[in-house]
């Protein structure tokens, strides 16, 4: 029994797995179980797995057949020990003081979730995906639904959540799909009753050129379309009203390059031009 069961699936990640998995074991907090799963990796991420669990008796290794994500991450649902768990990508990074803050909120508001913020990072720039100013604590949906961005960014690995209260609901990740975390993200939100948000600690996703979201082949776009449709007619299903927090994105393109963008999300509106120079507008509440 620990604390934070944390599920990091591990697939062809060598060149940044040690940047990972070094963020977990400084954490702050000690009382923590890495359960890694090694998806079928070519490269040399299984020998960096083993190389840490040699040292750190707190590591978990499984191996098996490349098999996506979605079954990694069930595994780690089914043997977790914690009374919270929380999922890694292994390739994202997370704040030393992570786990320490996330859990002490948690257990301080008797929450099923503890969210952090988000700072998305490539080469070239950082952007903050989602920054809390104040604890906040939300029970009623459309509140817990805004207060994590969803439907814009159903992300699981930001947050703690109860593991009793996920196993109750029979949480799963749908197996043999890209994008399950859209599938996913709105029913934990919904089903876990209680959420506290958490300031000042982020989790830090790197995004690369690789990456599922970058991919164009037609099972990724067809699977982002299903995806997506099921996060709409799930949040309609249950009455969490999207339309005002949700992004509308236009784009005004030359040879392919985005020149200008306009991007309107309930009131607001920014008008970005070249990715660089953007113009935040509020719009009045008679129109």
């Amino acid at each position: 029994m620990c604390k934070i069961s944390v599920v990091i699936p591990v697939y062809n990640v060598d060149r940044y797995l040690s940047r990972c998995l070094q963020s977990l074991v400084n954490q702050t907090f000690k009382d923590l179980e890495f359960i890694c799963i090694d998806d079928g990796s070519s490269d040399n991420s299984l020998e960096i797995l083993y190389s840490y669990a040699e040292k750190d008796s707190r590591f978990v290794i499984i191996v098996q057949k490349n098999s996506g994500p979605s079954i990694a991450r069930n595994k780690g649902i089914d043997i977790a020990k914690g009374e919270y768990i929380s999922f890694i990508d292994a390739d994202d990074w997370i704040d030393l003081d992570f786990y320490e803050k996330l859990y002490a909120a948690a257990v301080d508001c008797n929450a099923d979730i503890a969210a952090a913020g988000i700072i998305r990072l490539n080469k070239y720039k950082k952007k903050f995906f989602i920054n809390y100013s104040s604890e906040e604590i939300a029970i009623e949906p459309n509140r817990k639904f805004e207060l994590c961005d969803v439907p814009d960014r159903n992300y699981i690995w930001n947050k703690i959540y109860k593991l009793e209260k996920f196993r109750q609901k029979n949480l799963r990740f749908e197996e043999g799909v890209f994008y399950e975390d859209i599938i996913f993200t709105p029913q934990a939100i919904y089903y876990l009753e209680k959420l506290v948000t958490v300031p000042q600690t982020f989790y830090y996703y790197w995004k690369t050129k690789n990456s599922i979201v970058t991919q164009k082949s037609e099972k990724y776009k067809k699977d982002l379309e299903n995806a997506m449709l099921y996060s709409e007619n799930f949040m309609k299903e249950h009455e969490i009203f999207i339309e005002n927090h949700t992004t509308k994105l236009v784009r005004y393109k030359i040879g392919g390059l985005s020149i200008f963008k306009i991007r309107t999300r309930g009131k607001k509106k920014e008008f970005i031009l070249f990715n660089i120079f953007k113009l935040c507008y509020t719009c009045p509440d008679n129109g």
